[in-house]
């Protein structure tokens, strides 16, 4: 769905740029006592998302979303509780 609909593909590019530029709003402390996650390739994200919309591979984007969110909801999930 996420390759042929392009509401979906902006809903999803929207949602990723947003998450981005939240993560880059967490402490150093909290980046650095999570260090599975890789905190400055999601702010490399966010800035290709901003930056280089025209650039943007979908299969890409799809790949880390399905293979890199779950891992990153883990973490997040952790800290909250």
């Amino acid at each position: 769905m996420f390759l042929k609909e392009t509401i979906v593909q902006d809903a999803v590019l929207r949602n990723l740029q947003v998450l981005a530029e939240s993560t880059q709003r967490l402490s150093d402390d909290f980046k650095s006592r999570h260090t599975a996650i890789e905190w400055y390739k999601i702010a490399g994200l966010r800035n290709i998302l901003v930056h280089d919309y025209l650039g943007i591979d979908l299969e890409t984007i799809w790949a880390a979303v399905t293979k890199n969110l779950p891992d990153l909801k883990v973490v997040v999930q952790d800290a909250l509780t």
